[in-house]
């Protein structure tokens, strides 16, 4: 008479194969995020885009370089800085 197939107690080489894919495969999870970022150097710059009239932009740049600069300071000026 034969005998029925015996089962491993480890469970079928399938399920440990599949066990170790996920193990390689499973991104770990990420730390939370750290804390803020410190606000930016007194006098730093941001650079960002502006749409400004192209009249206004003209009376800036007829002076020449420096123009950047220039709006910046007629814009601080408006703001009360």
């Amino acid at each position: 008479m034969s005998r029925p197939p015996t089962r491993r107690s480890g469970g079928s080489a399938r399920e440990a194969a599949e066990a170790a894919f996920k193990s390689a495969t499973t991104r770990p999870v990420e730390p939370a995020p750290g804390p803020k970022p410190s606000p930016p150097l007194p006098g730093a710059r941001e650079m960002v885009t502006l749409r400004i009239d192209c009249d206004v932009l003209e009376h800036f740049q007829a002076d020449g370089p420096g123009w950047q600069d220039r709006i910046n300071e007629a814009l601080r000026r408006a703001a009360g800085k």
